[in-house]
């Protein structure tokens, strides 16, 4: 399976594991509570998409790479302790508390939720020695003599010995104690995930032409060279700082990224290829509705640029899309607080300045799950904006409040926050309206440039635009929650068109 339906896979499987019944008790007896393997190849997100459970479940993650510990860190250290059997007193052979149980009493402590993950990656590489120990673990959940505490769940992670020499294999024991889920690469299902985190568009649109070198794992002459999910997201990464810091993206950094000459200097080549397309076509006019004037250029281009340009245009969407997201987030945010600002006047109950004090304890909250591991870093950014904006509020009543140093007048301090935030909604309906326009004229630019409504069905590049703005999550928000005429027209033909083929592939079969 695909890694989204593995992630499905896992995360209702910790659903029925912690579902407890009236007379809170585990639905299913912690003893049958499978510990889950998923197995495959390295570098396509599984660490991810346990951090994504976590994060969707409310509950904690405790991660540890296995083979990074000794037999010693696993089950703690030797210790001599006395014992009483039968009248006499022995000396007896105890383990201090292991490091990864340790870890995960710590961040229950942090946190203060008792349920989680324990994520154990690469378990079937573990050495000679510490191998028992695991098999053990696995079976009976305990480290030496400590036991991991109730509504943790273990899930471990694998590489087949196709990719890594110092795999081993468990036996059926072992296998018959554990719930295996297989995992295989697969750029569509990554893709998703690759719109929401804002993977870089060339990136995207490169893929969308070679998917065949989305992962790859080879071996010849001259080595092992290799391409995966990760070294595509974490190459993205760097490109938008290198970009934001005016520094050129060449095949030496490709390289150091992406472990395959060819693939490496192939995707250099091509993203200078989509920088120039940037500039050829203009997309920042196109959204503004400026199009080019030889569109007969355009449409007699090569496949591979008309791909170009539509992962262009999405690209640009998807970063305003994105940013609707996390503005509608932060606004939110802060109605509800300018709310309680409102009712309970410019002093908190304890008689201090209530948006200073509400600021420190947005601060403290954010630094206590930040610690715990218990927020994304999505809404890390939207707690930090929220937290700079109410600062930037405050100083805003102070400004207009003849210079005081603090807030005195209750009703004129509030109609301030109330102006102020009204303002800042003003300007985000008016970005809404711009992004709504930017998508229309995309579609208008794709019908004048590659064919007219009539004729939808012959329009590959409309239909391609369409497919990706109806996969991604950020697209489907914005549209769903604000419209857009122009995206129901198309999407509208779109299924009726489908519908049409699927009636007459079936007349040809009634025929026949």
């Amino acid at each position: 399976m695909n890694i989204d339906r593995a992630k499905e896979e896992v995360k209702n499987a910790i659903r029925a594991y912690l579902e407890k019944d009236e007379a809170g008790q585990y639905e299913i007896p912690i003893e049958r509570q499978r510990p889950i393997l998923l197995m495959g190849p390295p570098g396509i997100g599984k660490t991810a998409v346990m951090e994504q459970i976590a994060h969707e479940l409310g509950i904690n993650l405790v991660s540890y790479t296995i083979t990074h510990h000794t037999r010693q860190s696993a089950i703690g250290l030797p210790m001599i302790s006395e014992r009483e059997f039968d009248g006499k007193k022995y000396s007896v052979t105890e383990y201090t508390m292991s490091e990864i149980i340790g870890a995960v009493y710590e961040q229950i402590e942090k946190s203060g939720i008792h349920e989680g993950i324990l994520f154990l990656d690469e378990i079937n590489c573990v050495s000679e020695t510490l191998a028992p120990t695991m098999l053990q673990f696995l079976q009976y959940k305990t480290f030496g003599s400590h036991k991991l505490p109730e509504g943790f769940i273990i899930v471990t992670a694998g590489n087949p010995p196709q990719y890594n020499k110092s795999v081993r294999d468990f036996d059926i024991v072992t296998l018959d104690r554990v719930r295996q889920i297989n995992i295989e690469e697969d750029f569509e299902a990554w893709k998703t995930y690759a719109y929401k985190a804002g993977v870089h568009g060339s990136i995207l649109a490169y893929l969308e032409i070679k998917k065949d070198n989305f992962y790859k794992i080879q071996t010849n002459a001259d080595g092992r060279s290799f391409v995966t999910a990760r070294g595509w997201e974490d190459l993205s990464r760097v490109i938008k700082v290198h970009e934001k810091l005016g520094i050129e993206v060449d095949e030496d950094l490709t390289s150091s990224y992406l472990q395959n000459k060819d693939i490496s200097r192939d995707f250099a080549t091509y993203y200078e290829l989509y920088r120039r397309y940037n500039e050829l076509y203009k997309i920042p006019d196109i959204l503004e509705g400026r199009f080019p004037e030889d569109k007969k250029a355009i449409r007699e281009g090569s496949f591979d640029e008309k791909l170009s340009i539509i992962g262009l245009l999405t690209d640009k969407l998807m970063e305003e899309f994105k940013e609707y997201a996390r503005q509608q987030a932060i606004q939110k945010e802060l109605f509800e607080i300018i709310k309680e600002y409102a009712g309970k006047g410019t002093l908190s109950d304890e008689g201090k300045d209530y948006l200073a004090q509400k600021v420190s304890e947005l601060e403290k909250e954010l630094a206590d799950n930040v610690d715990a591991g218990l927020i994304s870093r999505e809404d890390e950014k939207i707690k930090r904006l929220v937290i700079a904006l109410l600062n930037e509020c405050r100083d805003e009543i102070l400004r207009q409040s003849s210079g005081a140093a603090i807030i005195a007048d209750d009703e004129k301090a509030i109609a301030i926050a109330k102006a102020w935030f009204n303002q800042r909604e003003a300007d985000r309906q008016e970005k809404i309206k711009i992004t709504d326009s930017h998508l229309t004229n995309s579609f208008e630019f794709l019908e004048e440039t590659f064919g007219d409504s009539e004729a939808l069905s012959g329009s590959q590049e409309m239909v391609i635009f369409l497919t990706e703005l109806s996969k991604a999550y950020h697209s489907l928000k914005f549209v769903r929650e604000t419209g857009n005429e122009a995206y129901y027209k198309y999407n509208k033909m779109l299924l009726l068109n489908d519908r049409k083929q699927e009636l007459k592939e079936l007349a040809e079969k009634l025929i026949l």
